[in-house]
């Protein structure tokens, strides 16, 4: 069965298992990105970066989903590199599929878990974009302190690049001290090697304020900053590492 074939079976057992669908909580979100130094690979020293996301947990499991919409230039005369990029991912709970809890110590919940990815990128003379689909096994777990914490491992079905093995874990860690309220959360991605590609890391951490909750609205705006760390970024060996710090403002809708 290739990859392509299981990604298409696992997404029919999540719709099959909707029948009896509960949302237990949901969450969207507007984001405004503006970077305060360079990007690597681009070159560009002024990006804008809007992100409508959501994400929602089910007694079926979980969704999550975001599409980027980015504009980026090396200087105001130089020609811009727009570019839409989006990300859906699904998980079904084993707990729920089985009827039967699986959990053991911290470890809170075991998915099927996967991801579609979209980019469609264009510059002057140039355009280009790809659909991967990442298939694997996902798990929660109770850390104390933490909102959430995941880990998924999943195989990657690139359609410009070789195939590669993927791990992403997803946490955030909320701290609240009278009225101010701070979130940390992001995610840490690692991609295996292939033959056309290296190895990258990225690690992407936000710390945001929720300044509604000053005036009596909380988790209505949030504002922070975002720090990007990417170590082979793409999978192309040899660069400088990207390090980016950029301030980001977001709106709960």
């Amino acid at each position: 069965m290739t990859l392509s074939r299981t990604f298409l079976v696992a997404g029919g057992l999540v719709v099959s298992s909707m029948t009896s669908a509960q949302t237990i909580w949901s969450s969207n979100s507007l984001t405004y990105l503006k970077n305060t130094s360079d990007f690597e690979v681009l070159t560009n020293d002024d990006v804008d970066v809007f992100t409508l996301e959501h994400a929602s947990g089910h007694n079926w499991g979980d969704a999550f989903m975001f599409v980027d919409r980015i504009d980026a230039k090396a200087d105001a005369n130089a020609p811009t590199h727009k570019e839409t990029y989006g990300e859906v991912t699904a998980r079904l709970s084993l707990s729920y599929a089985l009827d039967s809890k699986v959990s053991y110590g911290p470890l809170k919940d075991v998915f099927i878990a996967g991801t579609y990815e979209h980019a469609s990128i264009s510059q002057p003379n140039f355009s280009t974009g790809f659909d991967n689909y990442l298939i694997g096994v996902g798990t929660s777990w109770n850390i104390p302190g933490f909102a959430f914490f995941g880990a998924d491992v999943y195989q990657a079905n690139n359609e410009l690049t070789d195939n590669d093995t993927q791990l992403t874990i997803t946490y955030g860690y909320p701290i609240t001290m009278g009225k101010h309220k701070v979130m940390i959360d992001g995610y840490i991605d690692w991609s295996s090697s292939a033959d056309d590609h290296a190895a990258d890391f990225h690690f992407n951490p936000q710390v945001r304020l929720d300044v509604g909750n000053y005036f009596g609205k909380p988790n209505a705006v949030e504002v922070g900053i975002e720090y990007s760390y990417w170590h082979n970024k793409f999978g192309i060996a040899g660069i400088d590492d990207e390090s980016v710090v950029s301030a980001i403002v977001k709106v709960f809708l």
